[in-house]
């Protein structure tokens, strides 16, 4: 006997603000199922698993829970006031004897119990509430990003105990690699409609590419049968004195078909815009080092980054990225070495914790109150990439609505924020940017589309990242935090750091790493004597065209070794290209040192 629904939407219809957000709405819930709720930044996507869970009334329509079956549902913003510490929130609920399900999950997902409430940050909420859920353990969980905030380890283990549970799930996520790992089905919301597709969400953006395809050409049919039947009735008029009152009602048909037609919302208009070209050389870090309280945070480490670098820090959450990552821009001194930044840097910020948005402003605020945007005596615009542009048109860019244009930033969503902060960084120009945690909450399509403006992007990336897709697909240098204090640099994105890194634990030696882009090499020549002999100056006139021969040498090795399978599927050329990589940096950063020498010389 077949089992009942595990939940059951009919007929539902939901209006907020201007129109209805849903219409004629059925979504059914199986035993078993695992899916992936997926759609834009504000299509409904928290909305429709609210009204899963119950916590939204409906305009319209019927939601159906059979008796005996329990609902979850972990929410991005948990209310938890009432209770002491996260150990009691997760707790509540609970019988006393199943209490260590609340500690287990705590240290799968590495948050203290026993810390209060009141200190607790965001991402520390959130994990609480995630905790609670999964010890709560019900029939069918709603996971609202559930990602958001974990670290790479505490991600996988969420994913091993959801691949190992016998619930359903509906979650909500922007990670494509958890996605893929786990779900079973789509949901996908567009445009007030959602679409099942009952297949995992490997597939889905070739499915979804397909269905737009076919609207398009639905579309463009439609269009050239108004157009003809337009025509006949205009040129009907001349020819006959009494018109085919058929063909005209058919073609205010028509007309009426193709303006209820709901275009798609267009991808965010994110652009790049490199400002002056800085040196070649953009950060030498030599020996620097760093502890707090007497807890070493970072351990005696050498790091060169080139023009171009894209470097990704990886690691526990705590371990020091940001940290590291603000010694290497020069907003924290280290305690020991030396940090030296390169010529000509204009660096944009993108900060994990959206600080540099004050919730009590507008989003027209946000943007004209910038000072590196706004317009002198024009109250009404921002400059955007060196031209002035009126403010709700470059906000409309990011796809927010006029009347969002007023409203306070803490209205927005998680995803919203992030497009915000990238509309304000992406209309400076820089050569130099550094992203921490700038995947959280984005969605989908706006994740591939930053990955093509950092893949195009003329100048240096630093990234901090739990995304394993979006690390493989843009990093090409990989710094990990192994704890202790240690940073370990790798060739290449996640999977190429992982296969590296297992290769090194089976072989039951110490990590042994990539040699970062760092080189120690000497300068050559000594103090600089005045005038050049013949030789020298015949070295300087080929210099420039060795330097610019290696770094095409070293962009194609780059590109070689970013292919995130290429350990795995061939480590003896891996290995062999990590090499020539190395020894061309070096012989590049020698070339440089040598023409910087000679013109010195050559200057007197």
């Amino acid at each position: 006997m077949a089992r009942p629904p595990l939940l059951q939407l009919s007929d539902i219809a939901l209006t907020f603000g201007d129109g209805p957000l849903f219409r004629g709405l059925d979504v059914v819930i199986q035993p078993g199922d695992r899916v992936a709720l997926v759609g834009r930044n504000g299509s409904g996507k928290s909305t429709l698993m609210k009204l899963m869970a119950g916590l939204i009334e409906p305009d319209a329509g019927t939601r159906t829970v059979p008796p005996g079956v329990s609902v979850g549902y972990m929410e991005q913003d948990p209310d938890m006031s009432g209770f002491a510490s996260l150990g009691d929130f997760a707790a509540s609920g609970l019988d006393p004897a199943e209490g260590y399900r609340v500690a287990m999950a705590a240290e799968g997902l590495k948050f203290d119990p026993g810390k209060s409430v009141a200190a607790a940050s965001g991402g520390e909420r959130r994990r609480a509430a995630l905790a609670k859920l999964m010890a709560e353990a019900p029939d069918l969980m709603l996971l609202d990003e559930p990602t958001n905030h974990l670290d790479i380890e505490a991600v996988q283990w969420l994913e091993r105990q959801l691949a190992g549970t016998r619930a359903g799930f509906v979650m909500i996520s922007h990670d494509r690699a958890v996605l893929r790992a786990l779900t079973r089905a789509v949901l996908w919301i567009d445009r007030g409609a959602v679409r099942r597709r009952e297949q995992g969400f490997d597939g889905f953006e070739a499915w979804r590419d397909a269905v737009w395809a076919q609207e398009d050409e639905a579309r463009h049919k439609l269009d050239r049968r108004i157009k003809a039947e337009a025509r006949w009735a205009v040129e009907g008029i001349s020819a006959r004195r009494k018109r085919n009152q058929g063909r005209v009602r058919a073609l205010q048909a028509l007309r009426a078909e193709r303006a209820a037609m709901i275009r798609r919302q267009s991808a965010a208009g994110m652009a790049l815009d490199e400002g002056r070209k800085s040196g070649r050389r953009v950060i030498e870090a030599d020996g620097i080092s760093k502890a707090y309280d007497g807890k070493v945070i970072l351990k005696p480490f050498s790091l060169r980054v080139l023009r171009g670098d894209r470097v990704a820090f990886v690691g526990p959450n705590g371990a020091g990225k940001t940290t590291l990552l603000k010694m290497l821009t020069g907003a924290l001194a280290p305690d020991a070495g030396q940090v030296t930044l390169g010529t000509n840097l204009e660096i944009a910020v993108f900060d994990q914790n959206r600080a540099q948005l004050d919730p009590d402003l507008s989003l027209w605020q946000s943007l004209t109150g910038d000072p590196q945007m706004r317009v002198s005596g024009k109250a009404d615009q921002v400059m955007v990439r060196g031209a002035p542009k009126h403010v709700v048109g470059y906000l409309k860019e990011f796809l927010f609505s006029e009347a969002q244009a007023r409203a306070p930033v803490r209205s927005l969503s998680g995803g919203e924020k992030a497009r915000l902060l990238l509309a304000r960084i992406l209309a400076r120009p820089s050569n130099l940017l550094v992203l921490d945690e700038p995947t959280n909450d984005l969605d989908v399509e706006t994740l591939d589309l930053l990955q093509e403006l950092l893949s195009d992007y003329p100048g240096t990336v630093l990234l901090v990242s739990h995304d394993r897709d979006f690390l493989d697909r843009v990093a090409t240098t990989t710094v990990a935090m192994e704890g202790d204090g240690r940073a370990v640099v790798y060739a290449g994105g996640w999977t190429d750091y992982q296969a590296q890194r297992e290769k090194n634990v089976m072989a039951e030696a110490p990590a042994k790493p990539v040699k970062s882009q760092r080189q120690d090499v000497e300068r050559v020549g000594k103090a600089p004597a005045k005038g050049l002999g013949f030789k020298e100056k015949h070295r300087l006139e080929r210099l420039p065209g060795e330097i610019e021969r290696l770094e095409a040498e070293i962009a194609k090795l780059t590109e070689f070794l970013s292919d995130p399978g290429l350990f795995a599927r061939a480590p003896a050329k891996f290995e062999k290209a990590s090499a020539a990589l190395v020894e061309r940096q070096a012989a590049l950063a020698a070339a440089e040192e040598e023409w910087l020498t000679l013109e010195e010389k050559a200057a007197g």
